[in-house]
C-alpha cells in the first residue's frame, strides 16, 4: 500500500500540548481566544521565535493584531505571561516570552487555589485597571511588568502599592519612576501597612508647608527691607 503522506514529516510537525492546560484554563479564567494566543507562543517558541509580534501571531488566527496586543496585555495583567531579557551568543540582550507563570500555576500541588489566593489574585488584577484609570490609558508591556516586580520581587502589598500611586496623584507626579521611589522610601523606613504610609504621608505633606511658609516668610522679608531702604 502506497501513500503521498510523508509521515516521518507528521511526527515531526507534533506539538506537546499540557493536558492540565486544556483542563484547567477556565478555572485561571482564560478565555479559548487567550489559550490560543498562548499555544502559538508556545509553538513560535518551538520554532525558535522567542518573541514573536502581536502581527505574527494575529495571522494564524481569526482576531486582529490590535485585538492579539490586548489579549497579550491581559495574559501579562492575569500573571500567565512574563517578559524576559535574555543574553544570546554575541552578549547582545533581547526580550523574550516566558509561559513560565502558567506551567506553575496550572501544576502547582494545591490547585485549585484557596480562597485567600484567588482573593490576592484579585486584588493584584484590580490593582492593573487602578492604574490604567489613574493614566487614562492602557498599561505598556514594561508598565505591567513593573507592577509584577514590585509585587512578586519586592513583596509589595496591592494596598501599599495602591496607595503609592495615590500618593503620586496628589503631589502631580503621576509616572511610574516617582511611584518607585514612594515604594523605595517606604521599605527603607520599614513601612508596611497604609496606615503607616498614610502618617508618613501626612508628616511629609506638614513639613513640605512648613518649608514654604518659611522660605515665603523669607521672601515677604526681604522685599519689605529692599523697600524700606529705598
Amino acid at each position: 500500500m502506497t501513500s503521498d503522506f510523508n509521515y516521518q514529516q507528521i511526527v515531526k510537525d507534533q506539538m506537546v500540548i499540557p493536558s492540565l492546560l486544556l483542563k484547567r484554563y477556565h478555572q485561571l479564567k482564560l478565555s479559548e481566544t487567550e489559550v490560543m494566543v498562548i499555544l502559538h507562543i508556545h509553538r513560535f517558541q518551538m520554532e525558535g521565535n522567542t518573541f514573536p509580534t502581536p502581527e505574527e501571531i494575529a495571522q494564524f488566527t481569526s482576531i486582529s493584531p490590535e485585538d492579539c496586543t490586548k489579549i497579550l496585555r491581559q495574559l501579562i495583567q492575569k500573571n500567565i505571561l512574563l517578559i524576559e531579557q535574555e543574553e544570546d551568543e554575541k552578549q547582545v540582550l533581547t526580550e523574550c516570552y516566558s509561559l513560565e507563570p502558567l506551567w506553575v500555576t496550572i501544576y502547582k500541588a494545591d490547585y485549585p487555589a484557596s480562597q485567600a489566593n484567588r482573593e490576592a489574585d484579585q486584588q493584584q488584577a484590580n490593582i492593573f485597571i487602578l492604574f490604567e484609570q489613574e493614566f487614562g490609558r492602557p498599561l505598556s508591556p514594561f508598565e505591567i511588568e513593573t507592577v509584577n516586580i514590585w509585587l512578586d520581587e519586592e513583596r509589595q502589598t496591592p494596598a501599599l502599592i495602591k496607595a503609592a500611586l495615590r500618593e503620586a496623584v496628589l503631589m502631580g507626579k503621576l509616572n511610574f519612576r516617582y511611584i518607585d521611589r514612594i515604594l523605595r522610601e517606604w521599605k527603607k523606613k520599614g513601612i508596611k501597612s497604609v496606615e503607616q504610609a498614610r502618617n508618613q504621608s501626612r508628616q511629609f505633606h506638614i513639613n513640605q508647608n512648613n518649608q514654604q511658609e518659611q522660605q515665603q516668610s523669607k521672601r515677604d522679608v526681604s522685599l519689605y527691607y529692599n523697600w524700606l531702604e529705598e
